[in-house]
């Protein structure tokens, strides 16, 4: 029988902060659902909510109001049982500890069943492209290797959903490229679900199966766009016509809700 279950679905979902005393709306009415194996793309304006909406769906905070369900459960259930692989902008990777000790970093906090089930650490690195950068420090790699150990670290527990907030943001346009291309075959591999948050039209395109697109604050979805190409994705399709029809398609519907806020 066939799961039609979404594997992450929101219901309704609003946020709103406070400050100085006076409520803030951060996400407004949002309501979206992710098929397992599938990868989506949430892209807006600086301040839409893209990163909200993702610390919501890891259970890291709660919604104001509506519903967000995780696998079945709530954020919170799944964070317990380590269904998610969190990959941030910056890498956060301990510098006194070497790559290794850098991607095994999660079983120092788990229980024994969890190491037992865990990935092979060095497997995981050579997966990433670092298999002869075991014993090298932070300080001694670039920008892009130090992401491919959080990326290693983030797949160590074996998610089933892997969330990613501007991981490359910080990168220089050859580097992201490069990892964008690396990111595909990871998650080729593991086929887990997946969220991007990113404020690149053409990385959105380029890596999901659907683009979410938020209005300004407070964020609501403004329009979704399936990515109509097929996988695996080569560099050749950032040259193609066609990429370039849809990287336009997404940056109308963001100018779009820009306009109609």
């Amino acid at each position: 029988m066939v799961n039609d279950q979404p594997a992450i679905a929101l219901e309704h979902v609003r946020r709103t902060f406070e400050v100085d005393g006076e409520p803030i709306v951060a996400l407004d009415d949002i309501s979206f659902e992710v098929r397992p194996g599938e990868f989506v793309a949430l892209i807006g304006p600086s301040g839409c909510g893209k990163s909200t909406l993702l610390r919501l769906i890891a259970g890291l905070i709660g919604p104001t109001d509506g519903r967000i369900c995780v696998d079945g459960g709530s954020p919170t259930q799944a964070r317990k049982r380590r269904l998610f692989g969190m990959v941030f902008q910056d890498p956060v990777l301990l510098p006194w500890r070497n790559v290794l000790d850098n991607v095994r970093l999660p079983l120092d906090v788990v229980d024994r069943a969890a190491r037992h089930d865990a990935e092979d650490p060095r497997e995981l690195i050579h997966l990433v492209g670092l298999a002869k950068f075991e014993r090298a420090h932070v300080w001694q790699l670039s920008g892009g290797m130090r992401q491919r150990v959080a990326i290693a670290r983030a797949l160590l527990l074996r998610p089933r959903i892997l969330l990613l907030d501007e991981p490359f943001g910080a990168l220089d346009e050859i580097t992201r490229q490069q990892m964008n291309l690396e990111l595909l075959r990871i998650w080729a591999e593991r086929r887990t679900t997946a969220i991007l948050v990113t404020h690149s039209v053409a990385e959105a395109t380029f890596l999901a199966d659907r683009v979410v697109v938020l209005s300004p604050r407070p964020g609501r979805i403004a329009s979704q766009l399936c990515v109509p190409f097929d996988r695996p994705r080569t560099p050749d399709l950032l040259r193609a016509p066609a990429f370039f029809e849809q990287t336009a398609a997404v940056s109308a519907a963001l100018l779009a809700a820009a306009e109609a806020s």
